[in-house]
């Protein structure tokens, strides 16, 4: 039996984590974080492919290319969360096919600036989580397994 295909998708300057801002997104490096994605979806018996991006071409293609596979994604849209249209309408496409998109993000927007208060990617996700650093990616895995 072949395990479950989750794509793990982080949009622009995620690639930066652990030089930048540690106080608002902590010390680990996506490195980092990618490797605990990995091991827990081994314990969670998913397979993960987890990528960066700072393209919003190359990320809307991968989102496209998870539909095509009938994956669930994990998405980490970063600046991309509050004003990129086709990000979100790529989105819609991994909801309305069946497969499940969590929004997740490392701090929580809402306690941040104003402009960050808005997520166009909300509205079309099967759920967001935000605030718990690297947990945020666990805890999508989480519910994706469960």
């Amino acid at each position: 039996m072949t395990a479950p295909l989750v794509y793990v998708l982080n949009g622009p300057n995620l690639n930066r984590l652990g030089s930048r801002e540690p106080d608002i997104y902590g010390s680990q490096t996506l490195e980092n974080v990618a490797d605990l994605v990995a091991r827990e979806g081994d314990l969670l018996g998913l397979e993960v492919d987890f990528r960066q991006t700072n393209d919003e071409a190359e990320l809307i293609g991968w989102i496209h290319e998870a539909v095509d596979r009938g994956a669930d994604v994990v998405l980490n849209p970063a600046a991309f969360t509050h004003y990129s249209y086709a990000v979100r309408d790529a989105c819609a496409l991994v909801t309305t096919s069946g497969a499940k998109l969590i929004e997740i993000h490392l701090s929580n927007p809402a306690t941040r600036e104003e402009f960050r208060h808005t997520s166009v990617i909300a509205g079309v996700a099967t759920g967001t989580i935000a605030g718990f650093g690297s947990n945020s990616y666990m805890l999508a895995l989480r519910a994706l397994a469960g």
